[in-house]
């Protein structure tokens, strides 16, 4: 197979669209999902007296909280390195101050502006942060709105939007650095299913919201700020507002619209981070450097590939890999799709030349499974962590039906699935066992259960309960799903750790269940296990222990 590297050119804007990022034109009680960083939660934590608490509240000022799962994905990450003879063609040696030399936004003197300004002036630390976040993706952000010939400030959107993380989540099921909703990124060119989210694909993400802010501008006769207004709150909405004002012969400009507390403090953390770089100087302000080089590469890999497996080829962690290709849910890119890898640009070409000598059957690990009584591809689909759409596919299968006997080939993770730690399944284990002194509870949901039924059940916000299973509020909830929730107690009086059990010649179900004192029913439901199947030496089962209680029952 050919293996080529091609350029990221944009996406083909849709004519005739209609809705925006967060709600329907329509829908006048619409939901606002875009968001700033959590990060500022801590603020109010760590400043006690009352001036500081106060600009932290003025920061967040109606800004809805974002969950950032993997708050430094690449803190322990290879270093990204640009190519020699870069630094000999670029004049401007700092990506942020190339963009700046370009801002054309007007910042007018508005106490809006002046509070964030404040904040950010305050906590040099979230910045530092934040460009860290942004390291690998800056250069790339930068040169794709350059193309575009759009305003250089939408560089610093990702941060108001999601302090530059591509695993963000929020209220309303907005996701990515962009912090688009389904319907809207799906309208803009991000495919979602269950191998692969585009909102959370820098590539595709930033190219979607680069088309929706240029369908927004259009919309709104090239009025910017009315543009990034609708980004975050609809442009139905603004339009009402707009309209409003004119039957009241009131002016129409952004700072003079009715519009929710979250978007009227929006735009003006937007303008106070442009003025801020800008005059980095004259407010003291040590904002980080970023190389003004390219220093990642989009690989096209023509096929599906295990992520472990490409990690290995390029010489990189998986870890590393996948920070920079956070689109892909699980330990696989998607069987249909993009076939493409985000890799350090020092690496890109040996990795292009090693994958060009690997047959396409040989990228990803394959067992054999012999249909048993009661199997169906569902069944089988979930055993190995694959779709039934999968398994049609590469046992040429015309139906769903299999009998018992017949050869099944499916794909496996080459590795443990608790090594693929950015996947969603591992983001979110990581983040129901967060560290804490805290005791857990395990609530599996019913038919009917609500998030704030369960809420009031255990004495806890909805808001509260939803972050710690990374959820927005207003997610639904399925029989069967597992929600973990953190209640006040001594350290003592229960701590639950996760443990991984080899099974030996002569375990049952039972007796491991007695060994660490767990139910047999939680020991099928954590590993998708059929309890009356048999278990087979050197089987591995993920077993969830109270070690406190197991200890003092030894």
């Amino acid at each position: 197979m050919q293996l080529k590297f091609f350029p990221l050119s944009p996406l083909i804007l849709a004519l005739g669209l209609t809705g925006c990022q967060l709600t329907d034109n329509n829908n006048d009680n619409a939901q606002l999902e875009s968001n700033e960083t959590a990060s500022l939660e801590a603020c109010s934590e760590i400043h006690n007296n009352e001036e500081a608490i106060s600009d932290c509240e003025i920061a967040r000022d109606g800004v809805i909280d974002v969950v950032h799962p993997n708050d430094d994905t690449l803190e322990e990450g290879a270093e990204l390195t640009d190519t020699p003879d870069m630094h000999t063609q670029a004049v401007v040696t700092d990506v942020w101050e190339r963009a700046s030399a370009n801002f054309a936004l007007p910042i007018p003197d508005d106490k809006r502006i002046s509070a964030q300004r404040k904040w950010y002036l305050k906590h040099p630390e979230y910045m530092a942060r934040v460009v860290k976040r942004a390291k690998p993706f800056l250069y790339y952000i930068t040169e794709e709105i350059e193309k575009r010939d759009m305003p250089m400030e939408l560089v610093l959107l990702p941060i108001v939007e999601s302090a530059f993380d591509p695993f963000a989540y929020s209220h309303g099921r907005a996701a990515g650095m962009w912090q688009f909703i389904p319907g809207t990124g799906k309208r803009f060119g991000m495919q979602q299913n269950w191998w692969y989210d585009g909102r959370r694909d820098v590539v595709a993400s930033t190219q979607g919201a680069l088309d929706y802010l240029t369908y927004l501008n259009e919309m709104f006769d090239g009025n910017w700020l009315h543009a990034l207004a609708a980004y975050n709150s609809g442009e139905g909405r603004v339009q009402r507002a707009i309209k409003a004002n004119k039957r009241a012969g009131k002016p129409t400009d952004f700072w003079n619209l009715n519009l929710p507390k979250e978007t009227r403090a929006y735009v003006p953390k937007l303008l106070a981070l442009a003025d801020i770089l800008k005059n980095k100087d004259e407010y003291a302000y040590a904002w980080p450097e970023v190389e003004n080089v390219a220093v990642i590469e989009v690989v096209d890999i023509g096929s599906q590939v295990d992520l472990a497996f490409a990690a290995e080829l390029a010489g990189m962690s998986l870890k590393e890999l996948h920070g920079l290709n956070p689109g892909f849910n699980r330990w696989a890119t998607s069987p249909e799709g993009p076939h493409r890898l985000i890799l350090p640009l020092d690496k890109a070409a040996a990795f292009s030349q090693a994958l060009a000598k690997i047959d396409q059957k040989e990228r990803l690990n394959w067992v054999r499974h012999s249909v048993k009584p009661g199997d169906s591809l569902g069944k089988i689909a979930k055993q190995y962590h694959t779709t039934v759409k999968v398994l049609k596919k590469v046992n040429e299968l015309d139906s769903s039906m299999i009998r018992v006997g017949q050869a099944i080939m499916v794909p496996v993770a080459l590795q443990e699935l608790d090594s693929y730690t950015l996947s969603q399944e591992q983001r979110l284990a990581s983040l129901q066992n967060g560290n804490t002194s805290k005791q857990k509870v395990r609530h599996t949901v019913q038919s009917g259960d609500t998030l704030w039924d369960i809420a009031r059940k255990y004495n806890i916000g909805t808001k509260q309960l939803a972050k710690w299973n990374g959820m927005a509020p207003g997610d639904m909830l399925h029989p069967g799903k597992t929600l973990v929730i953190w209640q006040e107690g001594k350290a003592q009086d229960g701590v639950t750790k996760k443990v991984t059990y080899t099974v030996r010649n002569g375990d049952s179900l039972s007796r491991i269940a007695s060994k660490f004192n767990v139910r047999v029913s939680d020991i099928g439901k954590w590993n998708s296990l059929n309890t009356k199947r048999y278990l087979q030496p050197g089987q591995k089962l993920k077993l969830y222990v109270d070690v406190i209680r197991l200890n003092a029952s030894s």
